[in-house]
């Protein structure tokens, strides 16, 4: 997916900044709006999407490109 409303990019950062970051920006964020993360780390490829379930908001796509991961975040809470 290449439309998205925010994007973060947490390269470099170790956990739990990749998850912090993306809470934070998701908060930014209006119900509907698309956000992209891109994060090297590895736990955010389980943190990521656990946290996406337990806060209602949802995982569109997760993938690997390279060294980098990429998740697409639909802020579905309010």
């Amino acid at each position: 997916m290449s439309n998205f409303d925010t994007e973060i990019d947490t390269s470099g950062l170790n956990c739990p900044l990749p998850l912090l970051k993306t809470k934070k920006a998701l908060a930014e964020m209006n119900k509907g709006e698309y956000l992209r993360v891109i994060a090297t780390d590895p736990a955010a490829f389980i943190d990521i999407p656990v946290f996406c379930q337990i806060s209602d908001n949802k995982l569109i796509d997760s993938s690997k490109v390279e060294s980098k991961l990429v998740f697409i975040i639909e802020k579905s809470s309010s």
